[in-house]
């Protein structure tokens, strides 16, 4: 199957969680694009090892050893990137952490964590990200939430879904400033199983391509909106 192909030379994109997953497909991806990438991940030997693929790839990559949840360090990251590629096109809010429990048994750090990483870092890097972009004239901003929040642990399941309402909110506050920011909802991908009669072989470079795809001048009038990519599961009840 020929793959829609995009043209990013020139641009630059910061993703966060680049180190491994969806977040790894997306650094290689934008890469392979023509992007200058910098990838952030709380892992340095993640993030290091993800630059490096891009880099053997013919990109141009950087590292960054970062948690969203820490403000300094996500400014820290953005303030690398800028330093290094003299601007920021694209933002990936890809970094994120799940814990199981029931809300009757679950332990109040793992709440605090899920919620900091998810939906607190999603913020600080929109944020701060959001008001670089408004000052150089637009950008585009793409979180990641999921299919699976619907039904997995408590503190995912709120951390998830406040990524959705952060991301129409911030919509509406970056549209004068011509900055762009859209939802993803990845089903299961990898080695997951897929439900019976949906799509199967789902892959993080199928998330990876919708992200291509919501950053291109191609989806200049979308914005505000939560594409759910999971190879047709929610037509079956899943996720």
């Amino acid at each position: 199957m020929e793959l829609p192909t995009f043209n990013f030379a020139g641009r630059v994109a910061l993703i966060t969680g680049g180190g491994a997953g969806i977040g790894l497909a997306a650094a290689e991806a934008f890469g392979r694009a023509g992007a200058s990438v910098c990838i952030m991940d709380v892992n340095p030997d993640r993030s290091e090892r993800a630059a490096e693929a891009v880099i053997a790839a013919g990109g141009d990559a950087i590292a960054f050893d970062g948690d969203v949840a820490n403000r300094f360090q996500s400014s820290a990251a953005i303030e690398s990137t800028r330093a290094k590629f003299g601007r920021v096109d694209f933002l990936l809010n890809a970094a994120g952490v799940f814990r199981s429990g029931e809300a009757l048994l679950l332990d109040e750090w793992d709440w605090r964590r899920v919620v900091d990483v998810n939906l607190t870092g999603t913020f600080f890097m929109t944020q701060l990200l959001g008001r670089v972009m408004a000052d150089q004239g637009g950008g585009v901003i793409v979180n990641f939430a999921a299919t699976g929040a619907r039904s997995e642990g408590v503190s995912y399941v709120a951390s998830k879904a406040g990524v959705v309402g952060l991301t129409q909110q911030m919509a509406r506050e970056l549209q004068p400033y011509s900055v762009r920011v859209n939802a993803i909802l990845p089903g299961a991908v990898g080695e997951e199983d897929m439900p019976a009669g949906t799509v199967s072989g789902g892959t993080p470079a199928d998330i990876a391509n919708a992200a291509l795809f919501l950053c291109s001048d191609a989806a200049r009038f979308i914005t505000g909106q939560t594409l759910t990519i999971d190879g047709g599961a929610s037509l079956h009840g899943e996720g």
